[in-house]
């Protein structure tokens, strides 16, 4: 089959029909205000039927599309988001949560710096170490069991989770986006990734200044940000200037992780010093300066007990990624290179290089590879269950209590995972079909604006894929490729990419069930939509105004080779 992206003649009639499966998504989801998995249901039947019928796809090339979104979704997003969700089960199920809680509370009483140091500080820890739905999974839940309104726990992890995500995973997204590209501008991946991280690292900074004053104005509104503003700059100042500075020095492995340190340290000295003069919680809280009973077992156990589940998760997914870190290691030591030796790659059966990519998509015509990784032992939802099995036993729970737990996390996230494995099959027989690049296409077609609604085509990639890696295999090359036909600096432009495409991140389907899931509150999906959607449109409009500016006028910001 050879790509057509105009197969009902004109663009602009051709992108209407390709979006109907979002569109049906986002109707179904948000205004009919069904569940995540019947308007996913609902989004791939229709994705089916545009791909057959109007592109049209051979039947069998678009099930088995349909089928590799599936297992993608499994191994790549859920096997992550679950065994992140299970982690946090297990600290719960053996009390050691109640300690982190007093550890909270001994850091500050006061909702706002909570919201501050647990959704935006460790929740881009846990972004730059793991990826995947863990920040949201995590940090939502966290928030949840320390009395925060469960949907408002929800829509504050999936909020800050936007200035971190470019990063995520020790710098994936950026590392798939060099190697895809690199060719496209003629140098290495190497050179193609620093560039990207380099020009990544001067647009998302400036979000990093204001999503945590963003926050709280969610949480509390201005007039209470206000009152907490110390923090709120301490928070965007020190997480951005390290951002900054390991993306165009160092490396875009290190950045969440080095950045997010930064910001719950400052944080911490800062409340060591300061704290607001009228503490804020929620209505019908009587917060005061010291939690009830909680101080003593703080002093009892001390934050390094509380918080010891969550060393062992980092400590081992770091370690898992050394080889990544530091680069020429011995192979006795290079613990990553040995942990990728068991992976399976393959071709998928009936789909690889049956699809032919057309140009501006692809330099020229190219077929399509369907190559499907298992990366058994690296995953980072490897990682996390194998972290969740150390610090379950040495926490005291034996085998079958952690048996049980994983069991109980099952039936907790069945809807949320049928929902993944369906989205992600929607973007898969979109992607081969080539109604994504249709859609692609038509926001490329907007000639000096193109560096703004390059920021909407990276959303438009996460809201469908749910990770920004997978927005720059889709997106990358063509956003490359389409800002050399119109004259825009092509770094600019997959750059944009990357940073517009963490803002649908907190909109995207899959993220919405994790975290609806991760509060007992699957169903819900469609109210996590309706107060994020709006909020999601405006950041990505903020992104792409950046890179118009960066384009137009701040062109200095521009990396060179």
């Amino acid at each position: 089959m050879i790509q057509d992206y105009q197969p009902a003649g004109p663009l602009w009639l051709s992108a209407v029909i390709a979006a109907l499966p979002i569109i049906v998504l986002l109707v179904t989801l948000g205004v009919l205000r069904r569940s995540a998995h019947l308007s996913a249901a609902l989004a791939l039947a229709t994705a089916l039927v545009v791909a057959i019928v109007v592109y049209p796809m051979p039947v069998g090339l678009a099930v088995n599309s349909a089928a590799m979104g599936v297992a993608f979704g499994v191994w790549n997003v859920i096997w992550i988001a679950f065994h992140a969700v299970y982690f946090h089960n297990v600290t719960v199920a053996t009390g050691r949560f109640d300690t982190v809680k007093s550890v909270l509370a001994g850091f500050s009483p006061d909702r706002r710096l909570q919201a501050l140091l647990i959704a935006f500080a460790f929740g881009a820890l846990l972004e730059g170490i793991a990826g995947g739905g863990a920040p949201v999974a995590i940090t939502g839940a966290m928030m949840y069991a320390l009395g925060f309104p469960p949907v408002k726990a929800i829509v504050l992890a999936l909020l800050a989770n936007t200035a971190p995500v470019a990063f995520g995973g020790l710098g994936n997204p950026l590392i798939i986006l060099g190697r895809l590209t690199g060719p496209i501008l003629g140098m290495s991946a190497d050179e193609a990734t620093h560039l990207f991280s380099a020009m990544v690292g001067r647009q998302l900074p400036l979000l990093a200044l204001i999503i945590p004053g963003f926050l709280i104005v969610v949480l509390a509104g201005w007039k209470k940000m206000t009152q907490v503003m110390p923090a709120v700059l301490t928070a965007g100042l020190s997480f951005a200037v390290v951002q900054f500075l390991v993306s165009n020095y160092i490396s875009p492995s290190l950045v969440d992780v080095l950045a997010a340190l930064a910001a719950m340290v400052a944080l911490w000295v800062l409340t060591r010093l300061w704290q607001p003069k009228e503490l804020w919680g929620f209505d019908g809280e009587t917060v005061k300066s010291k939690a009830d009973g909680v101080g003593t077992q703080a002093r009892r156990h001390g934050a390094l007990y509380g918080w010891a589940p969550y060393i062992v998760l980092i400590a081992v997914i770091l370690l898992s990624r050394i080889g990544t870190i530091f680069k020429g290691l011995p192979s006795w030591l290079d613990l990553t290179k040995l942990l990728q030796q068991p992976n399976i790659v393959f071709t998928w059966p009936g789909l690889h290089n049956e699809v032919i990519q057309t140009p501006p998509i692809t330099a020229k015509n190219t077929p399509y590879p369907a190559s499907f990784t298992i990366d058994w032992l690296y995953s980072a939802g490897s990682m996390a269950l194998i972290s969740a099995i150390i610090a379950g036993l040495t926490m005291g729970a034996g085998v079958k209590k952690l048996a049980q737990v994983y069991l109980a996390t099952i039936v907790q996230m069945r809807w949320a995972l049928a929902t993944i494995m369906m989205i992600l099959g929607i973007a898969f027989v979109m992607n081969y079909s080539g109604a994504t690049q249709t859609l692609g296409l038509a926001l490329a077609t907007t000639g000096v604006l193109f560096p703004l609604f390059s920021a909407y085509i990276g959303w438009l990639g996460v809201f469908l894929t749910g990770s920004d890696a997978s927005t720059n295999s889709l997106f990358g090359p063509m956003q490359v490729i389409s800002a050399q036909q119109l004259g825009v600096d092509p770094t600019l432009a997959g750059a944009t990419n990357t940073s517009g495409g963490v803002m649908g991140k907190m909109i995207s389907p899959q993220n919405l069930s994790i975290g609806a899931t991760a509060i007992n509150k699957t169903g819900e999906e469609s109210t996590l939509l309706r107060q994020t959607f709006l909020w999601s449109l405006a950041l990505t409009a903020v992104v792409g105004v950046i890179s118009l500016l960066q384009a137009e006028v701040l062109t200095w910001m521009i990396p060179t080779r």
